[in-house]
């Protein structure tokens, strides 16, 4: 199932999209630093830490992307995409890091509550301008988070920004109308339980990605099927299935054919098999190996 092509500047590439999201973010963390000190607010004080993570984060994504782009050479064959896996696995632990301090520093507050003098409503303007931005930066990612595994963790930050400004709204709103100062705690924990399962999961992507296993969703007996169903095949074997990265799926596999294929309509059949796994399995890239049969007894891995 293909996605439908975005439009306007969600079209824009990897890198402008990664530039605008990291200038937004920087820019609400500087407002938040600020609004922290005049409202003497910790919920946006560790709001602005969270945002600080986050730039960090764009900024690797944004290099990885560029690294990514450089044309494949004698040296790297496949070209550089497998950057952004690099680029997504920091993200990761990155984000995992934080949700650990962030826990640690909530339970800290909660055995020990600190009362303090609060601006409830300045703190609660700042964390609703964050709240827009961070909008306004997951919409512009959100259709080349599903192309790119790179985009997807700086997406992922984007969403981390975006619940803790909506969590630091509902804090303010808490203090400002009963003056219950755990809130914050409290809000800091809620980050944490929403972020760190979606980080898990990047990082489980990332290392199922660089352990090259097969892309999920992808069932390789299927294709093997389709490979079997084609007229002038008689076997195949040695299938195997990865990815260079999200939505870059590589496939090779030898295949056994009729003495006459290989005499005359070998051209023929690899056409119709590249076509079969970009049609019916979105792989893009195929190669195969025709040989007659009885060459697989030759062959020197088997």
């Amino acid at each position: 199932m293909h996605d439908h092509a975005p439009s306007g500047i969600r079209n824009a590439s990897n890198q402008r999209l990664l530039t605008i999201s990291l200038c937004l973010t920087a820019a609400i963390m500087l407002v938040q630093i600020a609004g922290a000190v005049l409202a003497g607010s910790l919920a946006l004080l560790a709001d602005a830490a969270h945002m600080f993570a986050d730039s960090s984060a764009l900024v690797i994504a944004l290099i990885a992307s560029i690294v990514a782009a450089r044309p494949a050479d004698d040296r790297n064959t496949y070209g550089y995409q497998r950057a952004e896996v690099f680029g997504a696995l920091i993200n990761a632990v990155i984000l995992i890091a934080l949700m650990a301090w962030i826990t640690v520093e909530a339970l800290q507050r909660l055995l020990a509550p600190v009362e303090a003098d609060v601006a409830a409503p300045l703190m609660l303007a700042v964390a609703a301008v964050g709240l827009v931005a961070n909008a306004v930066s997951m919409y512009l990612l959100s259709a080349a988070q599903r192309r790119s595994i790179n985009v997807r963790g700086a997406y992922l930050e984007v969403l981390g920004d975006l619940i803790g400004s909506a969590v630091v709204i509902v804090a303010a709103a808490i203090i400002w109308a009963t003056g219950w100062m755990p809130a914050d705690a409290v809000a800091s924990l809620v980050i944490a339980v929403m972020i760190v399962p979606r980080a898990i999961g990047l990082l489980r992507e990332a290392f199922s990605v660089l352990g090259e296993r097969a892309p999920r969703g992808t069932e390789v007996g299927a294709i093997r099927d389709h490979i079997l169903r084609e007229p002038g095949v008689v076997d195949v074997h040695d299938v195997h299935v990865w990815q260079l990265t999200r939505g870059a799926p590589v496939f090779t596999a030898h295949v056994v054919v009729e003495p006459g294929v290989l005499a005359g309509g070998s051209a023929a059949l690899l056409s119709r098999l590249q076509g079969c796994l970009s049609e019916h399995f979105d792989v893009e890239h195929s190669t195969f190996q025709m040989e007659p049969a009885g060459h697989r007894e030759h062959d020197a891995h088997t």
